[in-house]
């Protein structure tokens, strides 16, 4: 049976916990990609982008490694559309499609089918639309809201990134102050996530207190790779509804996996003893990347 085709109904997960002082502060549930969705073409894009990005898992500073990221790519269409998505999920569905059932075997075993962030963001698709999608736990999700029109502050500030010369920017956008640093060189009127609209390409960006952060780190300017949407069942909500989902899920994963999935995650100890606490609701260290959510 070729296990491209199928999902493996024995999912092994990876429990993880952070503590300070005893008290459980986040959890992680991962479950290995073992198929790939079938994707819908949308265009072809002319250029690419790798942005770093990282983020803290602990905005409270309570625990010493809180960061945490992904390289991102954000890929540039014809007629302002664009796509901006984890390249590991993208390398991942790639040895999932291209591999035979040992090598995707041999893959698992050594850690290679784990994935990266599943927040993906188009720009006009549809046209004059932003669009989240991301999958959270099995589920996948998706809203669709108008383009923001971001109110930028040029500032006198400057900066070089992979040699290009970068003028600053100011804005707030999702709850977040944001400070940006862009470059008339590459004159598309794009950035990482949901920032737009400066009359070059932004190449770096951080949060006031620099807990969501991006900077690219590569362009390839003559790109044919195809911009996808995966082709899955999605739940449509809105904003503040996906985002009161995803709350859900990270304070109590197990619980969520249980309730969405009717499977059951039992969670034990070094020596085999049930955790029966791993269940009870996490308070997170953390908020999401647009704090307004909750509005």
């Amino acid at each position: 049976m070729d296990m491209r085709k199928i999902i493996i109904t024995a999912i092994t997960f990876l429990l993880c916990a952070s503590h300070i002082s005893g008290k459980v502060v986040n959890r992680k549930l991962c479950i290995l990609a073992t198929s790939v969705p079938e994707t819908e073409t949308l265009c072809n894009e002319t250029m690419e982008f790798v942005y770093d990005y990282r983020y803290s898992i602990d905005t409270l500073g309570r625990m010493d490694d809180n960061m945490s990221g992904d390289n991102m790519l954000l890929q540039i269409g014809p007629s302002g559309l664009s796509k901006f998505s984890s390249y590991k999920n993208l390398s991942v569905d790639s040895l999932l499609m291209n591999s035979t059932s040992e090598q995707i075997a041999a893959a698992a075993y050594e850690g290679k089918l784990s994935t990266g962030e599943f927040m993906t963001i188009y720009k006009n698709y549809p046209e004059g639309k932003l669009t989240h999608t991301e999958k959270i736990c099995m589920d996948w999700f998706r809203y669709d809201e108008d383009m923001p029109a971001i109110d930028w502050e040029l500032t006198d500030s400057t900066c070089t990134v992979l040699g290009y010369e970068c003028s600053g920017a100011r804005c707030t956008s999702g709850g977040r102050e944001w400070t940006v640093f862009y470059t008339e060189e590459i004159p598309v009127a794009e950035g990482p996530w949901k920032l737009h609209g400066l009359p070059g390409l932004i190449m770096k960006a951080s949060d006031k207190n620099e807990q969501y952060t991006f900077e690219c780190i590569g362009i390839k300017s003559k790109a044919e790779r195809p911009i996808t949407i995966y082709k899955v069942p999605f739940n449509n909500v809105s904003r503040h509804d996906f985002y009161n989902i995803k709350h859900r899920y990270e304070i109590n994963p197990y619980a969520y996996f249980e309730t969405s999935t009717g499977g059951h995650v039992t969670v034990t100890d070094q020596a085999g003893n049930p955790m029966l606490d791993a269940y009870d609701p996490i308070e997170l260290p953390y908020d999401f990347i647009e704090k307004d959510w909750r509005k």
